[in-house]
């Protein structure tokens, strides 16, 4: 049974990298259907298509879910009695927490195709983490689900 607020976002690589993936396997292809004719280069090219396809759907398949009194981003989950402020960042604050103002103890779930994200406090004594920064294509409705967790402090 659900309690509170839910959220849940998959940060899906975008379609211009399935794309570009495939034109690099196409380019592949080119190279070695001319070096080594014969159902050789059909193979190497077969192989080279499903490891990108692999690679884009393991890459793109991170979670961020609010559910049930808890936070999930990526594997890392914290209960909502640890989650401190919230902040739903555009794209230049973004770049700043994730850069030049970053906390190297900081979790981070950042993907490069999504330019927003949320800042998460973290107020459990014992994790040594201050914050998690989580991208997001939609950063004010995650902070709201995070703002509406029930806390038990």
């Amino acid at each position: 049974m659900s309690t509170g607020p839910e959220y849940d976002e998959r940060l899906a690589v975008p379609l211009r990298w399935w794309a570009q993936g495939t034109m690099l396997v196409a380019t592949l292809w080119l190279t070695v259907v001319v070096a080594v004719p014969g159902p050789t280069a059909w193979v190497v090219t077969a192989l080279a298509l499903g490891l990108l396809a692999l690679a884009l759907f393991w890459y793109g398949d991170a979670r961020v879910i609010v559910r049930d009194g808890w936070f999930q981003a990526g594997r890392a989950r914290i209960e909502a009695e640890h989650v401190g402020e919230v902040a739903a960042l555009d794209a230049e604050q973004t770049r700043l927490v994730a850069g030049r103002d970053a906390d190297a103890r900081a979790y981070l779930l950042l993907r490069p195709y999504v330019h927003r994200a949320v800042r998460v406090e973290v107020v459990d004594p014992a994790d040594p983490t201050p914050y998690w920064l989580v991208s997001s294509r939609n950063p004010e409705a995650l902070a709201d689900a995070l703002a509406a967790l029930p806390r038990s402090r």
